[in-house]
């Protein structure tokens, strides 16, 4: 079983992108998490890439697969998501007061809980960290043109 890779992460620099939005704990927050992840990336200018990846559809996957996961176990409390990009990264975050930290499931044939296993298989990184009584769920992806892009990094 693979764990989350835990580390700090510094503040964006200024000028950076940087959203953060809360969302009552309902079905629909899925849907609006998605929406918000493709109109963030089109007004930041990430979502047209030339290497012929799509970065915004991988983040609307990743964001959706943090959002449930955030609504299946937070007590039907209230969530937060964050995006920010800054030198060549688009990082997302999802927070909700629920304690269990996120594993990685084998692919195998059931039919819910690999939604980490795509975290893990298509971010550069991913990771979890405490907040007092909750948790922030993250991943990063590449945007290009920086450090940030390539291959995932071990």
């Amino acid at each position: 079983m693979l764990r989350p890779r835990y580390a700090s992460y510094p503040q964006p620099p200024l000028g950076a992108g940087h959203l953060s939005v809360e969302y009552e704990p309902r079905p629909t927050a899925v849907r609006e998490a998605r929406a918000l992840v493709r109109r963030q990336l089109e007004g930041w200018g990430l979502a047209d890439r030339d290497d012929g990846t799509d970065l915004t559809d991988t983040a609307e996957l990743l964001v959706s697969e943090l959002v449930t996961n955030a609504l299946l176990r937070s007590a039907g409390s209230r969530l937060r998501l964050t995006l920010t990009a800054a030198h060549g990264v688009l990082r997302c975050e999802v927070s909700d007061v629920g304690p269990r930290v996120p594993r990685v499931l084998a692919a195998g044939s059931a039919t819910s809980g690999r939604g980490m296993f795509l975290v893990d298989a298509l971010a550069l990184r991913w990771g979890c960290r405490q907040d007092g009584t909750g948790k922030t769920v993250w991943f990063e992806l590449g945007t290009c043109g920086a450090d940030g892009c390539g291959p995932r990094r071990p």
